[in-house]
């Protein structure tokens, strides 16, 4: 069974998206392992200088690097738009690679990714050119995690 592994930076922190959370890992617990871990943010000043922000995100990518497993995508709003066929053959492909299949999707701090990771990542994937809570953004990956593997399973969910 395929690994699906969600590293952000940050909890979950309104009750009804944590909700749409768990009915997505209860319906995606049929086709993949699914690990989402929340990591604690570096911490930064009320009103951070460009500085304290790049340091952060460093600290915060030490934490990232270490938990990366597989096919590596860093979501970020400079990345690359797929629609959702497109998402499918992406962790498709991943399931034929090494490490179980695994596939890690980063989530950054309010402030981003490190350069870093980004650098590290297999793909930088953009849900939108739009700007979405961190929290949202969680549920509507997971959403497409979803729909992805009724794509691979030729079901009609995604029409």
């Amino acid at each position: 069974m395929q690994t699906i592994q969600i590293l952000a930076l940050g909890k979950c922190k309104e009750s009804y998206l944590r909700e749409a959370c768990k009915e997505y890992e209860k319906r995606l617990s049929r086709f993949c392992k699914l690990d989402i871990l929340e990591i604690e943010p570096a911490s930064l000043p009320q009103n951070p200088s460009d500085r304290e922000i790049v340091q952060a995100l460093e600290k915060e990518s030490e934490m990232l690097f270490k938990r990366i497993k597989g096919y590596c995508i860093a979501m970020c709003i400079e990345g690359k738009m797929l629609d959702s066929p497109g998402l499918a053959k992406k962790i498709e492909a991943a399931a034929d690679g090494g490490e179980s299949g695994a596939v890690t999707f980063c989530i950054g701090s309010s402030y981003g990714l490190a350069t870093e990771v980004k650098r590290r990542a297999d793909l930088r994937l953009s849900m939108s050119a739009m700007t979405f809570p961190h929290q949202l953004a969680r549920v509507m990956l997971l959403e497409q995690i979803y729909r992805s593997y009724q794509i691979i399973g030729g079901t009609k969910y995604h029409k």
